[in-house]
């Protein structure tokens, strides 16, 4: 372990979960020349960015946290926005990390300077900066995705993305098109059907809608939390095994998933009267599939008279209206997008050049690949957080990231060792474990027959982590050093 005044300097581009606990967990080891780049004005990532009514989390809350850093008090089992947004900066605040961070520094290009070991990042504003290793933490769902709409562009009235929500803007008593119904959809869709004139929801494809086990928790179930640790640590062990359990669906016993479709048709029959509404909210395709949604109003506000659901692709738009394919008109005040992020193009927009000064968007021409979805041959020294194959259905991906946080610590103490060098993933190791990856993936309900987020547009599942999370765990409990290479300073 290096001592705080011999640590090398560490980047960090992003301030959400993955940078927020890397950056954590790197001071308490003892590294403590690190920097946290900051595109936006304050911390938080997608839990700053998504403001939208209604915007909560689908993982219980006591796991959707650090297992370092437990929350005794939250005020429901499935967190909302302010409430995840709020504990972030706790943490910021705790460990003291303000000094380390600096906002208003987007990175253009990450650059692997061969001859001194070093990345050279330039920002946005056209400064520059070096450090001897660089961590990405933009996370997959920072980027929004805009539908190429015809006549988008000359629409009169309000037009924005969920992940952008125009708060200035009053809805009450607007008439509104929704274009898309997915996750952000299914939570903000309920909020603002209320309060609107007409709502105009355009669904390429529908959505398998599950109640979600939502409630408040008590004022003497957070005391419990908070005056006895071991009941705190049981009860987020019980989630953990109680969600870690349906990998099995996912992944062998595609059968065991027809129960949640049988759930899913009888909420929808017990709050739909419409027949046609009803039969247009279930997919035509395999539960799991596409990532499965949670909500106790998601069909309540389909039930509603003021809300139109439309299934006929989008024409165009005109400047007052939205047409769809069979030529109707559909009247809108707004224009609200809620159709997701460009989850696969991992670390996008920034231009990232490693050694020789080849591309990682010409290393990933065939799709996104990195050795236990953190590491990438001819990269040296760059370590990915929830990076390729690392994403779950499942499960909570903080589980994920703290394993990720373990390995990167891992791999700096072994650097420690060799002064100035740098680590280098070996390109055979990585095509092997990345065709394990997909091997596995091939069996598993993603691969059914659904065009999803999760695949590239190779159709290539770049995002999922195809098993269990304690395997991913124990797959990177530590850096093993004949993995990598170490490189010395070309000098």
């Amino acid at each position: 372990m290096q001592t705080p005044n011999a640590s090398p300097s560490i980047a960090i581009i992003g301030t959400g979960f993955g940078g927020i606990g890397m950056a954590i967990r790197l001071k308490q080891a003892g590294y403590h020349n690190l920097t946290l780049l900051e595109k936006s004005d304050r911390v938080g990532g997608t839990w700053r960015d998504n403001t939208y009514p209604g915007a909560a989390c689908d993982v219980q809350s006591h796991l959707y946290s650090y297992s370092f850093e437990p929350k005794h008090d939250w005020s429901r089992k499935f967190a909302p926005q302010a409430e995840i947004l709020a504990y972030i900066e706790h943490c910021v605040d705790k460990y003291n990390l303000a000094p380390h961070i600096r906002c208003h520094r987007e990175v253009r290009e990450a650059r692997f300077d061969e001859k001194s070991n070093l990345w050279q990042l330039t920002l946005a504003d056209g400064n520059t900066l070096q450090a001897r290793i660089l961590i990405t933490a933009t996370g997959q769902l920072n980027r929004p995705a805009w539908p190429d709409l015809p006549g988008l562009d000359a629409f009169r009235g309000r037009v924005f993305h969920s992940a952008r929500w125009d708060h200035d803007y009053d809805l009450s008593g607007r008439r509104v098109a929704v274009v898309g119904t997915g996750a952000s959809a299914i939570q903000f869709v309920p909020e603002i059907a209320r309060s609107v004139d007409t709502l105009h929801l355009f669904q390429r494809s529908a959505a398998w809608v599950l109640p979600k086990a939502d409630r408040p928790f008590q004022r003497w179930e957070q005391a419990l939390f908070a005056h006895l640790p071991g009941w705190d640590r049981l009860y987020r062990t019980w989630i953990y095994w109680q969600n870690e359990s349906r990998a099995l669906a996912f992944t062998r016993f595609h059968r065991l998933l027809d129960l949640y479709a049988a759930q899913a048709r009888r909420e929808a029959a017990r709050h739909i009267r419409d027949p046609e509404k009803r039969r247009r909210v279930i997919p035509d395709y395999r539960i799991g599939c596409k990532r499965i949604l949670i909500s106790n109003d998601w069909y309540p506000a389909i039930n509603r008279d003021n809300v139109n659901l439309v299934t006929r692709p989008i024409d165009g738009i005109r400047e007052d209206a939205v047409v769809d394919a069979d030529g109707r008109r559909y009247p809108v005040d707004a224009i609200i997008l809620a159709t997701g992020f460009r989850a696969t193009e991992f670390l996008s927009p920034i231009r990232i050049l490693g050694r020789q000064g080849r591309l990682l968007n010409e290393a990933w021409r065939d799709g996104a690949a990195a050795f236990k979805g953190i590491s990438v041959s001819g990269f040296p020294n760059l370590f990915m957080l929830y990076g390729p194959n690392t994403n779950l259905a499942h499960n909570s991906i903080l589980f994920m990231l703290e394993s990720q946080f373990r390995y990167v610590l891992s791999g700096l103490d072994a650097l420690a060792h060799r002064p100035g060098a740098a680590l280098d993933v070996r390109q055979d190791r990585l095509e092997r474990f990345s065709s394990r990856v997909q091997r596995a993936l091939s069996g598993s309900v993603w691969d059914s027959g659904c065009r999803s987020w999760y695949l590239d547009r190779n159709g290539r599942n770049t995002v999922n982590w195809p098993g269990f999370t304690f395997s991913y765990r124990f797959a990177t409990r530590r850096v093993n050093t004949a993995d990598y290479q170490f490189l010395d300073p070309a000098r």
